[in-house]
Parts: C-alpha cells; sequence; structure tokens
C-alpha cells in the first residue's frame, strides 16, 4: 500500500469517535444547542463522555456554570439543521425556535432534550479538572432516552473540511471471538 505524507491536524477525519451530535444546555432561563464533533467514551460504568467544548463557543459558560448538558443523537434526516446550528450563535439566535425543534423537558437535568433526535443523554458534569487547561468536560451520564426503532439509526459522522460520512450497514461478521473488554 502506497503511502505520503499528510497533513497532522487532519487525522481527525480518520479517527473521528462517533457521530455528531447536539448538546443542548440551560442556565438561568436561557437555553442553547450547539453541534459537536467531539467527544469520546471514557468509561462504562458510571457511564463517562469526555466533550472538548471550546471557550468562544456560546454553550461552554453555561454548561460550565449550570453543570449540566444532554447529549442528543440526530439521524441523517436531520443532517442540514445540524450544520445550521453549528454555524450560527446562540448569542443571537434562539436556535429550538429558529430550527422548529421541539425542547422537552428532562427527568434528572435542567438542560432540554431535542425531541426530534434518536437517543438523549441527560448529563452532570463528573470530573472538571480538565476543562481550564484543555477545555475537556467529563460528564456522566445520568439518564438515556433512545428510540424503540430502527435499532441501528443512520447517524451523521464528521470527516473534516466540511465532509461527512453517513453511518452504514451493521454486520455480525466480525461477532464471533469478539471481547468487548479488549477493544
Amino acid at each position: 500500500m502506497k503511502k505520503k505524507d499528510f497533513p497532522v491536524e487532519n487525522v481527525r477525519r480518520f479517527i473521528e469517535p462517533g457521530p455528531i451530535v447536539l448538546v443542548s444546555s440551560s442556565y438561568k432561563g436561557e437555553h442553547n444547542i450547539m453541534t459537536m464533533g467531539w467527544h469520546m467514551i471514557m468509561e462504562f460504568v458510571p457511564s463517562l463522555i469526555g466533550c472538548y467544548i471550546w471557550t468562544e463557543n456560546h454553550s461552554f459558560d453555561m454548561i460550565k456554570k449550570s453543570g449540566e448538558c444532554v447529549i442528543n443523537v440526530p439521524t441523517v434526516d436531520m443532517a442540514s439543521t445540524v450544520v445550521k446550528i453549528g454555524n450560527s450563535s446562540g448569542r443571537d439566535t434562539d436556535k429550538f425556535e429558529a430550527y422548529n425543534l421541539t425542547a422537552e423537558k428532562g427527568k434528572k437535568v435542567k438542560a432540554p432534550l431535542i425531541k426530534e433526535c434518536y437517543a438523549n443523554f441527560e448529563c452532570k458534569l463528573y470530573d472538571k479538572s480538565l476543562i481550564n487547561k484543555y477545555n475537556l468536560f467529563v460528564f456522566e451520564v445520568v439518564k438515556a432516552h433512545v428510540a424503540t426503532t430502527p435499532k441501528f439509526p443512520q447517524t451523521i459522522h464528521y470527516r473534516g473540511d466540511g465532509l461527512f460520512m453517513i453511518a452504514g450497514p451493521t454486520t455480525s461478521k466480525f461477532k464471533k471471538g469478539f471481547k468487548p473488554e479488549m477493544l
């Protein structure tokens, strides 16, 4: 296999960890939604998710001060809305209203769930020690809501440079002998 040099700042297109998500937040009566691609599973029990949030993002202070958010998983049918949300600022736009999204009340957090998303994970800040140095929030998922169908939704994955990938077929071809604890 022939290879060539590649810009290190673009390696994310090969190792993005998961789908683009919409992160909703609320603080002192204000709410917002941000598009996020930089997140990772950090632990199974408790269920921990690490999220990079840029300090200039309107959601940064709201989430830091409230200590909670909802990580919403959209499907491909919402792709244009996901991009529009990412290209607008909550400082001057009510994104729920602007993009015709339905805010639903959470069971464990004050941040709103997005009804139109396939899954909603209510999160509380679990570890804030990496925020000031790396803008890395570590959240614990305290309540999860997932649609019953389809079992494997078509999610959107960012590949860098404005390129996206849509989740494809699911296979059990490699399941025999698979040890999840080793992945």
